[in-house]
């Protein structure tokens, strides 16, 4: 039986106001899960208010789809804190309002 979905999907990461800050593109057989590690290393340098420019998020919101140890593990040590909704365990209402416009989300 094959499992494979035709056509393609566009993850991205939004900044708090849903400014795309990285996109990518991949098959639509390829899980969610394996697209983050490439979206967040191609955040671009963005400029701050004050001190130096900021190149990696300082949090990160994500769907369950991205409910892997491995993905919380490679955030941790970036320095990036995470809030990635369990799967089985945290309701997809109360996601709504975060993971609604995309895939990832960085506050600002």
């Amino acid at each position: 039986m094959d499992r494979g979905k035709k056509g393609s999907k566009i993850p991205l990461i939004t900044e708090r106001t849903g400014l795309p800050l990285s996109i990518g593109i991949s098959g639509a057989n390829l899980h969610d899960s394996q697209a983050l590690e490439p979206l967040v290393r191609g955040i671009p340098p963005i400029r701050s208010r004050s001190g130096p420019r900021r190149r990696r998020p300082a949090k990160l919101h994500a769907d369950k789809g991205y409910d892997y140890d491995h993905l919380r593990r490679w955030l941790r040590q970036r320095g990036i804190r995470h809030r990635i909704a369990r799967k089985g365990i945290e309701s997809s209402t109360r996601w709504g309002p975060i993971a609604g416009r995309s895939s990832a989300r960085c506050p600002g």
